[in-house]
C-alpha cells in the first residue's frame, strides 16, 4: 500500500499551520533543498524532466517503480506499477517529443550485494500511460540513457551489467529505429560496463562515456581496474577511442561525464583515483585534460553514488552528487559547502 495513514491524519493539522505561518515565511533559497515525494519508494535514482515544462518530470526509485508530478511536485503518482521490474536506474525524455520517455532498469548508481536487478529499457509513447519492454534483458544495471535531440528514434544505453562477474552484456548500446534492434558499439572487456555517458546538445555525432571495472561479491565490492577510462565518439557513437591525455593513469575506479550545453568544448569528467584527483575538465572537446579539482568529498562514496552535471546556460556551474550535493561555479576549482 503507497499511502501513508498517520500522514493523513496530520494533514489537517498541517495545513493549518501552514496558512498561519505562509504570510511570514522567509523567500525560499534556491538551493535549499525541501522534500516533496513520493512517499514509500526508496531512495530515488534518477529523474528526468520534460524540456519547457517545469511542471512534469518523471522520478524512478531503486525500488519502487516510476513516479510522475504533473505539478512540480506537489502531488507523485506510480505509473510503473504493472511491469515486472521496480528498480529503475535511468529515465530519459525526448527532447523532440516529450510523449517518448525511456526508462532503464536496474540501479547502477548505489551497489550492493541486495540490489534488485532489472531487466533491460522500457519506452513509453504516450507519456508514460503505458510502457513497452524494448530489449537489453539481460544488461542487468542501466545508469543513463540519452536520446538524439532531434530524432527520437536514436538511443543510447549505459549499461553497467549484473556486476556479479564477467558477462559480455555490458558497455554501451544504440538503437537506430526507436529500440527494435540495438547494437553494442562500446564495449571494453567482460568485467567492465558503462557508468557515465553523454552527448553533445548541438553536435549528436560527439559523444562520451565513462567506463567501470567493478565486481561484487556478497561480502565485498572490488572497484577499479585497467578497464575503467573515459571514451569519445565523433561519428554518432559507431567508433570510441579511449582518452588518455592528462588524464589519470591506471587504475582507476567509477567514472561519470559531462558536456557543457552552451559550450561544447567544456567537457567534465569525474573519476574515482586513489591519490591523482577527483574532478578533471577539457577546454578543447576532450583532446587534452587537466586536474581541476582534489576534493575528496566529491569521490568519496564513489562506488555508491556519483552523478555529475553541469548548468546548461553556463559551462562555469558543475555540480557533483555524491553521498552530498556539491557546486562550483568557477569550473571545478572550488566546491563551497551546499
Amino acid at each position: 500500500m503507497r499511502s501513508a495513514p498517520f500522514l493523513t491524519m496530520l494533514l489537517p493539522i498541517s495545513l493549518c499551520a501552514q496558512q498561519r505561518s505562509d504570510s511570514t515565511r522567509p523567500p525560499q533559497d534556491p538551493f535549499r533543498f525541501e522534500y516533496v515525494g513520493p512517499p514509500s519508494a526508496g531512495r530515488i535514482a534518477s529523474g528526468a524532466g520534460v524540456p519547457g515544462d517545469p511542471s512534469v518530470y518523471y522520478a524512478g526509485a531503486a525500488s519502487g517503480g516510476i513516479w510522475k508530478t504533473a505539478d512540480s511536485g506537489r502531488t507523485f503518482t506510480p505509473i510503473f506499477d504493472h511491469e515486472p521490474v521496480q528498480a529503475i536506474g535511468a529515465l530519459a525524455v525526448a527532447p523532440s517529443d516529450a510523449k517518448i520517455v525511456w526508462a532503464g532498469t536496474g540501479e547502477a548508481w548505489a551497489i550492493r550485494d541486495a540490489d534488485i536487478m532489472g531487466d533491460g529499457v522500457y519506452k513509453s509513447t504516450d507519456s508514460g500511460a503505458t510502457w513497452t519492454h524494448m530489449g537489453l534483458t539481460e544488461t542487468g544495471r542501466i545508469g543513463r540513457l540519452v536520446i538524439h535531440p532531434t530524432n527520437p528514434d536514436i538511443v543510447f544505453v549505459c549499461a553497467l551489467g549484473r556486476t556479479t562477474g564477467p558477462q559480455q552484456e555490458r558497455g554501451v548500446y544504440r538503437t537506430l529505429d526507436g529500440g527494435k534492434t540495438w547494437q553494442r558499439v562500446l564495449f571494453v572487456n567482460p568485467n567492465t560496463g558503462c557508468s557515465g555517458l553523454a552527448m553533445d546538445a548541438h553536435d549528436p555525432s560527439v559523444l562520451f562515456a565513462g567506463t567501470w571495472q567493478v565486481v561484487m561479491h556478497t561480502w565485498a565490492m572490488f572497484s577499479g581496474g585497467a578497464g575503467s577510462g573515459v571514451y569519445a565518439s565523433r561519428d554518432g557513437g559507431t567508433t570510441w577511442t579511449r582518452l588518455t591525455r592528462g588524464l589519470p593513469t591506471p587504475p582507476v575506479g567509477k567514472i561519470d561525464v559531462a558536456i557543457a550545453p552552451s559550450d561544447s568544448k567544456r567537457v567534465y569528467a569525474l573519476i574515482q583515483t586513489a591519490n591523482q584527483g577527483s574532478l578533471w575538465r577539457s577546454d578543447d572537446g576532450g583532446t587534452s585534460w587537466k586536474v581541476v579539482s582534489w576534493d575528496r568529498r566529491l569521490i568519496g562514496r564513489a562506488g555508491y553514488y556519483i552523478r555529475l552535471a553541469v548548468n546548461p546556460r553556463n559551462g562555469d556551474e558543475v555540480m557533483v552528487a555524491n553521498s552530498s550535493f556539491h557546486r562550483s561555479t568557477d569550473g571545478g576549482l572550488t566546491f563551497p559547502d551546499t
